[in-house]
């Protein structure tokens, strides 16, 4: 395509993002054949377009990068992909050993953590979502510290300056969370701000953070951002979850657990 030659640089990558909108993956390959430029060139383009937050950069080259639709309140939400929920809620489950003190967020996929968490002996429990603690409320072998504060309708959970006062005061061995939104180059992001200064409150309460998500989660970004990736410590996903997005994560140090 010779004309491609004097396209400038922005040009070039708006051209790829249009590519990747229809297709949704492209290679570095790929776009020095269809632009007539070098690797380096390239490769230059698509780190500058996933910095954007415009594409997702994976091995060789980059695939679509999703926005996140809006949240639906939690009680919809519950049974959107709930048999991967059911598997990465098992998954997540076993790495915890009898005698830690585990966090807890909101969501419905830890949720499903705390439904298989049931049977444990010897837990405290730590959290500041009402489904969780309806789930658990009674077992005689966990022990349940609720964090309060202001009621989020939507998600029936407990956030704001009072809920990060009382987070200041506790730790946990584990904190397992979820996320609205996971990116490689993004990281971490959710679609409520005041929602998110809790949730960062939340991660600061542990030096191992456990993040659970389904594969719909994965190569998306919502609109206020949590946390960097370095921040997690382990991954459980569900086996739908693209196999270059988790080797990814394993390349920047995050166990991965593929449910």
């Amino acid at each position: 395509m010779n004309t491609e030659m004097q396209l400038s640089n922005i040009e070039r990558q708006t051209q790829i993002v249009i590519y990747l909108k229809e297709h949704k993956r492209i290679g570095v390959n790929t776009i020095c054949s269809i632009f007539s430029i070098s690797e380096a060139t390239a490769r230059r383009d698509l780190e500058e377009l996933a910095q954007d937050g415009r594409v997702q950069r994976v091995r060789g080259g980059a695939i679509a990068l999703e926005k996140s639709p809006p949240e639906l309140p939690i009680l919809i939400r519950e049974g959107e992909q709930k048999e991967e929920k059911q598997c990465i809620g098992k998954a997540a489950a076993k790495l915890v050993e009898t005698g830690d003190t585990v966090f807890l967020g909101s969501g419905t996929t830890v949720l499903e953590v705390a439904k298989c968490l049931y049977d444990h002996q010897g837990l405290t429990i730590i959290t500041n979502s009402l489904p969780v603690i309806n789930a658990l409320v009674g077992r005689l072998g966990i022990k349940l510290i609720i964090i309060g504060g202001i009621l989020r309708d939507s998600e029936l959970s407990f956030i704001g300056h009072i809920t990060e006062k009382a987070l200041s005061e506790v730790h946990a061995d584990k904190v397992i969370l979820g996320a609205r939104a996971i990116s490689l180059e993004n990281g971490l992001t959710n679609d409520y701000l005041n929602e998110t200064l809790t949730d960062r409150a939340i991660i600061k309460s542990s030096e191992h953070v456990i993040l659970v998500a389904d594969n719909t989660k994965c190569g998306s970004i919502s609109t206020a951002f949590l946390a960097p990736l370095s921040d997690i410590d382990t991954f459980v996903t569900d086996s739908k979850t693209d196999p270059e997005f988790i080797q990814s994560l394993r390349e920047m140090g995050i166990h991965v657990i593929s449910a």
